[in-house]
């Protein structure tokens, strides 16, 4: 493997331009960090339908199953990655 050095300073002057698309592209991230942020606690703070039936865990780690799914009352949650067993 070859290994170059990149020659890097920060006593460079940066042009104008550069600066304000730095900043330009700054406050875009910060901006969809913020959106998206709100949307996330829209989605967590929804209303769920109650039952009155305390959900079911299903936790499957058997041979021909898919190793460490979860699922709550049916539906796919997510995977537990080395997990053989709860």
């Amino acid at each position: 493997m070859l290994m170059k050095d990149l020659p890097w300073s920060d006593a460079l002057p940066e042009s104008p331009k550069g600066q304000r698309a730095r900043l330009l592209a700054a406050a875009a991230l910060h901006g969809a960090s913020l959106a998206l942020a709100r949307l996330a606690r829209h989605f967590a703070l929804a209303p769920r339908k109650y039952t009155g039936v305390a959900p079911v865990l299903e936790f499957h780690a058997e041979a021909g199953a898919p190793e460490g799914a979860l699922y709550v009352d049916g539906q796919f949650v997510g995977h537990l990655p080395g997990v053989n067993r709860l």
